[in-house]
């Protein structure tokens, strides 16, 4: 982790997922998110403590394992409040949510790992409840109610609205929930004005244009492979397989959940525009595309 100032009161540790920090007072700062689990704790901690700050609170993004995982020890060893929004403050608060809903249903053992399954913490409502400097805007479609971070500098943290184009170039899909509202808030971070935008999993920039433009192409591609793919009906585990040999992806046992849950999303959304239809034959499930 390396810390980099941004701003008179805004900086930003260097990380796989990249941690905010906005400095409220002389000593006193509030954290963006935590990292992926307590070690990712321990090392803001460290940080925080060479800088002779202390920590106010944590406001989280959302509740993917990699933006709380360090919640818990920060927590217990600084007492401060976490703030979150929504459901995103209910998953963060009951964590086994996250891989029960990838699953489906109670997530077997292994689906219970620090990568999809975080520590509890107590965590209040963000609503009027975040402290003069920062303001929090909606960001849905990477997750439930996902949130930005803006602060006084003009500086955006744009939790996992957008995705690097190393990350992109090598995974092709990126996690999504909700396609429709991932492209609404394409659209929305295109009229921002910010002197510094900070993607959790993308390097800092002051322009984003063309990092929303590579998202929404790659959203686009993924949208036209399905409904190709589908012009012969496929259930939902050919469908999945034939994703993974298209992109040369390795199936494992979170990609299969991480990947499986997008390619449902983007299902539904082609679904809802009326570009897919679905039909039961031999008591299968089967998708196709609606001519």
């Amino acid at each position: 982790m390396e810390l980099i100032e941004v701003g008179k009161n805004t900086y930003y540790l260097d990380n796989p997922t990249n941690i905010g920090i906005y400095k409220a007072n002389d000593n006193g700062v509030y954290l963006i998110d935590t990292g992926n689990d307590k070690d990712a704790g321990r090392k803001i901690l460290k940080i925080i403590e060479e800088q002779g700050w202390h920590i106010l609170g944590i406001i989280n993004t959302h509740s993917n394992a990699d933006h709380i995982g360090g919640n818990k020890i920060i927590q217990d060893r600084t007492n401060s409040p976490i703030f979150g929004y929504n459901i995103e403050k209910a998953i963060t608060e009951f964590p086994i949510l996250e891989p029960s809903f990838l699953y489906g249903a109670y997530p077997f053992k292994d689906l219970q790992n620090k990568f999809l399954l975080a520590k509890e913490s107590h965590v209040t409502s963000i609503q009027d409840n975040l402290p003069e400097g920062l303001e929090y805007f909606s960001l849905k479609g990477h997750f439930f109610d996902m949130i930005g971070i803006k602060t006084s500098d003009n500086i955006y943290f744009l939790g996992d609205s957008l995705f690097s184009e190393e990350t992109i170039n090598k995974y092709h899909i990126f996690f999504i929930y909700n396609v429709k509202e991932y492209l609404n808030t394409l659209d929305y971070l295109s009229t921002l004005k910010g002197d510094l935008f900070i993607p959790s999993h993308a390097p800092a920039t002051k322009d984003i244009t063309s990092l929303i433009t590579l998202n929404r192409n790659k959203i686009n591609e993924i949208c036209d492979t399905i409904l190709k793919l589908c012009k012969n009906p496929l259930t939902f585990e050919e469908l999945l397989t034939n994703i993974f040999n298209t992109y040369n992806l390795a199936m494992n046992l979170n990609q299969y959940y991480l990947i499986g849950s997008t390619i449902k999303a983007y299902l539904s959304y082609l679904y809802d525009e009326n570009k897919l239809v679905f039909e039961f034959k031999d008591n299968k499930m089967y998708w196709k595309t609606n001519k």
